[in-house]
C-alpha cells in the first residue's frame, strides 16, 4: 500500500516539534545551496525559530545585496498594481495636454511641408519664411562641414598612398641594384660564350679549306702553236679559189675555249 496524503498541522508535542524543525531547517538550507548552484540563482533564506533564533543563507557574500534588490523590485511592482489615486485623478489633464501639444506639432509640421497655409497671417507666414531659411543654411553649414571632412580624409588616404609608394619603389630600387651586378655578369659570360662559338666556327672552315682538294680541276688553257706560214702558189692553184682558211666547226668551237684565230689551219 502506497503512503497516502500527509495531513500538515502544528506538532503539539513540543520534542518532537523541536526535532522536526532541526531536521527540515537543514533539509531547506541544503536545497537552497543546491538550487543556487545547479540553475546559477540568486537565492536569500532568513528562518527564525520560535525562540527568536536567526537562521539564514546566501547565495552572495552577502545578504544585504539580495534584499536592496527585493526591496527595489517590490516597491516597483507595488506602484505599478497599487497606483495612486492622486495621479488617477491628474492622468485625464495631463492627457489633454499631451493631445494638443501633439495637434500643434503635426500642423507645424505640415506647414513646413507647405500645406495647410491658408488659416496663416502674413507675419505667421514670415516666420515661417525665417524658420525654413535657418533651417536651410544649418543644412548647407552641416553639409559643407561632411564634405571638408570626407576631402581631408581622402587627402589623408593620398598622403598614406605616397608615402607607401616612395617605400615601395626605395625597396625596388635597392632591389635592382643588389641584381644588376649579377645580370651584368651574366651578359658578360653569354658575350664570351658567343665569341668562342664564333672564333671555333671560323677556325673550323678555315682548316676544311686548307686541307680539302678540288674535286674537278679547271680546265687548263691549251695553246696551239702558232701557224706555219706557207707560201702562195698561184700556179698550182686554180684560178678564182685563192687562199682559204677553214672555219673552225660549230662543235669544235663550242667545246674548245681558244680563240677562233688559233683554230685555223692552213691548206697546202
Amino acid at each position: 500500500m502506497g503512503r497516502g496524503p500527509v495531513q500538515l498541522r502544528r506538532i503539539e508535542n513540543k520534542i518532537n516539534r523541536q526535532v522536526t524543525f532541526s531536521k527540515r531547517r537543514n533539509g531547506l538550507l541544503k536545497k537552497a545551496h543546491e538550487i543556487s548552484v545547479l540553475c546559477d540563482a540568486d537565492v536569500a533564506l532568513i528562518v527564525f525559530s520560535t525562540k527568536g533564533k536567526l537562521y539564514e543563507f546566501s547565495s552572495h557574500s552577502s545578504m544585504e545585496g539580495i534584499l536592496e534588490r527585493y526591496q527595489r523590485y517590490s516597491f516597483d511592482e507595488r506602484a505599478v498594481l497599487e497606483p495612486n489615486t492622486e495621479d488617477q485623478e491628474n492622468w485625464g489633464d495631463e492627457y489633454g495636454i499631451l493631445k494638443s501639444k501633439l495637434d500643434a506639432l503635426q500642423k507645424s509640421q505640415r506647414q513646413l511641408l507647405g500645406e495647410q497655409l491658408d488659416t496663416l497671417t502674413i507675419k505667421e507666414l514670415q516666420q515661417l519664411e525665417h524658420q525654413l531659411e535657418y533651417s536651410l543654411k544649418h543644412i548647407r553649414s552641416k553639409k559643407n562641414q561632411l564634405l571638408f571632412e570626407s576631402i581631408s580624409e581622402l587627402q589623408k588616404k593620398e598622403k598614406s598612398l605616397k608615402n607607401q609608394n616612395n617605400v615601395l619603389q626605395k625597396i625596388t630600387t635597392k632591389a635592382v641594384l643588389e641584381v644588376k651586378p649579377f645580370c651584368l655578369h651574366s651578359s658578360e659570360q653569354l658575350m664570351e660564350t658567343e665569341k668562342e662559338k664564333n672564333n671555333a666556327i671560323i677556325n673550323t672552315n678555315r682548316e676544311e679549306q686548307n686541307g680539302a682538294t678540288p674535286s674537278t680541276s679547271s680546265p687548263t688553257p691549251v695553246t696551239a702553236p702558232d701557224p706555219i706560214p706557207t707560201t702562195n702558189n698561184s700556179q698550182s692553184q686554180p684560178r678564182g679559189s685563192g687562199e682559204s682558211e677553214a672555219q673552225p666547226s660549230p662543235a669544235q668551237a663550242g667545246n674548245s675555249k681558244l680563240p677562233p684565230w688559233m683554230l685555223r689551219t692552213s691548206h697546202t
